[in-house]
């Protein structure tokens, strides 16, 4: 397993289809309404067609978690390295089951558990990912704590773990991860959307030399920061966004994109939210 970044050529990345016996609980778990099972079943068969057009290898998980329309959304449960899989504690209640059914799915594809957060700690994937291979930023807010910060940087001893602290917009009710705000595209690229990003962070990037392609302000609802890597300047992107996608072809970026009314929009989970790279070339 190698993930030095999160925009090198996606060579292995998990998935979780839809269940539709999950959709019944959509209410319970924020989603801007009820998914259509068939509907979400087509455009995630679409969506896992362009990771294989792309060339990774993708392995579906299969180990249910009943009543969580959530657990589609498999960048959150778990954190790889190159040492392993890091078991995060999801801040979002509901959500608790995910890590253990992502690390069973995963320890039957040959992946081993490296690391795992203990209470009180709490971290999701999506306010997380590696800038390079010494530097993992994180963002801290409602689904993600200090505790957590403290617990990364004593299991990841020889990265450098760099936390912001993340803006409340519409309070813990919402989902705001750092990666509703920011994906890397390549090593000195990102896409951002600047209003809510953190100073430091903005400082950050600009001293490591990493240019940002901005997201325009009506588009920051529709995911448009929200984009995952495929390979160097290589991106698929939700579709709807065409501002930010006309703004990533002008710094030289192939850009992507997949319909995702079902499984992205009305759960307010994107393309990076739909996966969970494992290998990066």
């Amino acid at each position: 397993m190698t993930i030095h970044n999160g925009y090198g050529a996606l060579r292995r990345v998990y998935v979780r289809a839809p269940d539709p016996a999950n959709a019944a609980a959509w209410e319970a778990y924020g989603w801007h309404g009820q998914p259509d099972p068939d509907a979400a079943a087509a455009e995630h068969a679409a969506f896992h067609a362009e990771l294989t057009r792309a060339g990774a290898d993708v392995i579906v998980g299969t180990t249910a978690v009943p009543d969580d329309p959530d657990d589609i959304y498999a960048y959150d449960p778990l954190l790889p390295t190159d040492d392993g899989l890091v078991v995060l504690r999801a801040g979002k209640e509901g959500r608790g089951r995910e890590p253990d059914a992502l690390a069973t799915d995963l320890g039957a594809a040959g992946l081993v558990v490296h690391g795992r957060l203990e209470a009180p700690a709490t971290a999701e994937g999506g306010d997380m990912f590696f800038l390079d291979g010494r530097t993992l930023l994180i963002g801290i807010g409602y689904r993600t704590n200090e505790i957590a910060v403290r617990q990364l940087r004593a299991i990841l001893p020889g990265v450098d773990v760099l936390a912001f602290d993340l803006p409340h917009l519409n309070g813990a009710a919402e989902c705001l991860h750092l990666m509703s705000l920011i994906s890397p595209l390549d090593a000195d690229l990102a896409v951002a959307y600047l209003p809510l990003m953190p100073v430091r962070l903005v400082q950050l990037l600009r001293d490591r030399g990493v240019e940002l392609v901005e997201v325009p302000e009506h588009e920051f609802p529709t995911m448009g920061p929200n984009v995952l890597a495929l390979a160097p300047r290589v991106a698929l992107a939700l579709e709807g966004n065409p501002v930010t996608a006309e703004r990533m072809g002008a710094a030289g970026v192939d850009v992507r994109t997949y319909r995702g009314d079902e499984i992205s929009r009305k759960g307010d989970g994107g393309p990076t939210c739909l996966t969970r790279p494992l290998e990066r070339g």
